[in-house]
């Protein structure tokens, strides 16, 4: 890419993921709900989340890709602060933002949860309990065990945002390989999908470094 010629005023977005948690403080949670872009989306614009990815899971074919899946399904997976949103608190979100009455048509697009352990798996079959008593419908999602992710192609990952080429190519070009597991690209890639409340925006904004063409193409997506 051309380098930019505006100055500076801020430290690098890769500085500003920098003080992001890292792997080892956070903890993970897997959902299925239809398509992978929207909750990718969704959950990069949730407080508390610190990294987003999708991919391939729940089925037993050995390295899916989206050609060829097999019978896997696509997946949103999500490293979140455990001081600053509960397990139940994204589940609250996967209830509300995806078909649970309803059986889907392909696997590939099925509501699940893919807990990662005892307490994620009970807490969930307590919430489908509880959304089932609330509505006296019967609920269709699934609750399995996790037993794999494989991670998607790169062009599926914060696609919002790839959708805003002018702001991705300049992130991609500055993170490189860590473009998929940043902090600041989960946001922006759920704020460009219309998440976020307004204060939250701003206040990302006024710590990064993007150019203002870039800027400028955010805010034009709001």
């Amino acid at each position: 890419m051309i380098p930019s010629a505006y100055e500076p005023t801020h430290p690098t977005e890769l500085a500003v993921d920098a003080e992001s948690l890292p792997p080892s403080a956070t903890e993970t949670a897997t959902f299925g709900m239809g398509c992978f872009w929207g909750p990718d989306a969704r959950f990069g614009a949730t407080p508390g989340v610190v990294r987003t990815r999708v991919g391939y899971a729940g089925g037993t074919d050995l390295d899916p890709s989206y050609y060829s899946l097999g019978d896997h399904t696509e997946v949103v997976q999500v490293e979140y602060d455990p001081e600053a949103v509960r397990y139940e608190d994204l589940l609250a979100v996967f209830w509300a933002n995806h078909t649970p009455f309803s059986a889907p048509r392909k696997r590939q697009y099925r509501g699940v949860v893919l807990a990662h352990n005892d307490q994620q798996r009970e807490t969930a079959k307590r919430t489908r309990e509880e959304l089932e008593s609330r509505t006296g419908k019967s609920v269709e999602t699934a609750i399995e065990a996790l037993d794999r992710f494989y991670l998607a192609e790169g062009y599926h990952q914060k696609y919002e945002l790839r959708s805003t080429p002018v702001v991705a190519d300049e992130l991609e070009d500055r993170y490189g390989d860590a473009f998929v597991d940043s902090t600041v690209a989960a946001r922006l890639n759920g704020f460009v999908a219309g998440h976020g409340e307004g204060d939250e925006r701003e206040a990302l904004f006024a710590e990064l470094d993007i150019s203002p063409a870039a800027l400028s193409e955010v805010r034009r997506r709001l």
